[in-house]
């Protein structure tokens, strides 16, 4: 076929291969590697410091709401050789024990720093309850009581701080143990809601019954 006649139609086309390449990543320097390092280390700080300014958010917000509340400086320990399993019968004490937190070495001529626990605090409250009626107006026929017909019954709870709400594995079997040991009555989440600067409290039982 000549140049100038037009290809038959079904007739193979020539095709051409175009030239490809395969980039290699430059191999990272030491220093870049120290940089990227550091950065990490910075964003841990920065983390850090976050959570421990909500939690003295959550702390106030407890105290103002009528709360006593103290830093928990307990935590539990499971037995290493039991396969823990959230939501399922493992909850026992012969797999687990509470046990306190060790304090943080600082350095020489530093206090210790208290170890953290979990949850983060412990927070407790009367709760007033009515025996029964001592008497009655006689006119009115409106019941009273008086300081006798009242019983105090201690409400104590443990709150975590998480500002995303979020609990790993770990902390849910933490909190599962805790609630049926009867360490506490109740564990509240703390974390931060759709407004800026409010504080939402899930109970744990209820949300992840």
């Amino acid at each position: 076929m000549s140049p100038s006649e037009p290809p038959k139609v079904g007739s193979a086309q020539p095709t051409q291969t175009k030239p490809f390449s395969i980039e290699i990543p430059r191999k990272r320097t030491k220093k870049e590697m120290l940089k990227e390092k550091t950065d990490y280390k910075k964003q841990g700080k920065k983390n850090r410091d976050a959570g421990a300014r909500f939690e003295l958010k959550v702390r106030a917000d407890l105290e103002k709401k009528g709360w006593i509340v103290d830093k928990w400086s307990n935590n539990v320990e499971f037995d290493k050789d039991v396969k823990m399993g959230y939501g399922q019968e493992f909850a026992d004490k012969t797999f687990a024990k509470l046990v306190k937190t060790k304090n943080k070495f600082l350095g020489p001529g530093k206090p210790m720093m208290l170890g953290a626990g979990f949850p983060d605090f412990i927070a407790f409250k009367v709760k007033y309850d009515l025996l029964g009626v001592h008497g009655a107006n006689p006119d009115t026929k409106e019941k009273y009581f008086i300081e006798e017909d009242r019983i105090q019954i201690p409400i104590i709870m443990g709150v975590e701080s998480k500002s995303n709400g979020v609990l790993d594995r770990q902390e849910k079997e933490k909190c599962a143990w805790l609630l049926k040991n009867q360490v506490f009555s109740k564990i509240l989440i703390a974390s931060k809601g759709p407004k800026r600067g409010q504080i939402v409290y899930i109970d744990f039982a209820e949300r992840f019954k």
